[in-house]
């Protein structure tokens, strides 16, 4: 398909809504904390932007576990959590129909309009005050992370890519020691997580949204994103903390990027 051209925005454009999306692959051991983790920072948005809509719709992905019922508990407390049921095995699929659910498509944001023959698929006006705020069921984002990003977005940024830090709990000292020395904490950094990731929802559809891909579904955006001159800016001040496990949910994900790493570890002495 085509990409669509990006609606001409002013720098500073206003945000007026942030949807996230959360996927989920059997993360009870997660789900909770993460949730708890992101209504305080959607608290902590309704604070100081309290004109600003923030909806979060946890995508579960082939759910064998007790993830639905945690999911389902904090969407009955919660106006501002939804709960979507997917079987795709995939984590590139499971954040577009996230995005999707949420009204977000090339007919614009809210009920899709019919178009007369002909005539091209552009993206609503309203895009370009939407922002998507992507995080993983296994983080726990800090409480200024999306006060942050819509800083950065209002300041003219098209996308944040935020940075991530293991979990230390349960995880081997060495292993952690290794992944800091590899990944310093700075601005402007060169990595991409999707488990700490905001696009404009303008520049989400121009650069053709999430690939339905297994893994690295975030590269693939962030390189749709910078082929297109949209300004991408890198952080550490909204850093999240992500599980340290090593047993990979997505075959080139950052779990599988661990145990990789842990592979060059030198045995441990006798």
């Amino acid at each position: 398909m085509a990409a669509l051209a990006a609606l001409p925005l002013p720098r500073g454009h206003r945000i007026e809504r942030v949807v996230v999306v959360m996927p989920a692959h059997n993360e009870e051991e997660h789900l909770e904390p993460a949730l708890q983790a992101l209504q305080q920072s959607a608290d902590a948005l309704h604070w100081v932007r309290p004109d600003v809509l923030v909806r979060a719709t946890v995508v579960l992905d082939s759910c064998t576990d007790g993830s639905a019922d945690i999911a389902a508990g904090f969407a009955a407390t919660d106006p501002r959590v939804s709960v979507l049921t997917v079987g795709y095995r995939s984590a590139g699929a499971s954040r577009a129909a996230g995005v999707r659910a949420a009204g977000i498509g090339v007919t614009g944001i809210g009920v899709a309009r019919r178009r007369p023959p002909g005539q091209r698929k552009t993206p609503s006006p309203w895009a370009g005050r939407t922002w998507l705020a992507n995080t993983d069921a296994d983080s726990r984002v800090p409480e200024n992370w999306l006060v942050r990003q819509l800083e950065f977005a209002e300041a003219g940024a098209d996308a944040v890519l935020g940075s991530v830090e293991p979990d230390p709990a349960g995880m081997d000292p060495e292993l952690l020691r290794r992944w800091r020395e590899h990944h310093p904490f700075h601005e402007d950094h060169p990595h991409i997580y999707g488990a700490n990731f905001g696009v404009r929802a303008s520049a989400y559809l121009a650069a053709g949204g999430f690939a339905r891909i297994t893994s690295e579904e975030d590269r693939a955006l962030v390189h749709g994103l910078r082929s297109r001159a949209f300004t991408v800016t890198a952080t550490d001040s909204t850093r999240v903390m992500t599980s340290g496990r090593t047993h990979a949910r997505a075959p080139h994900g950052f779990g599988a990027y661990l145990r990789t790493l842990g592979r060059a570890l030198p045995p441990p002495t006798a």
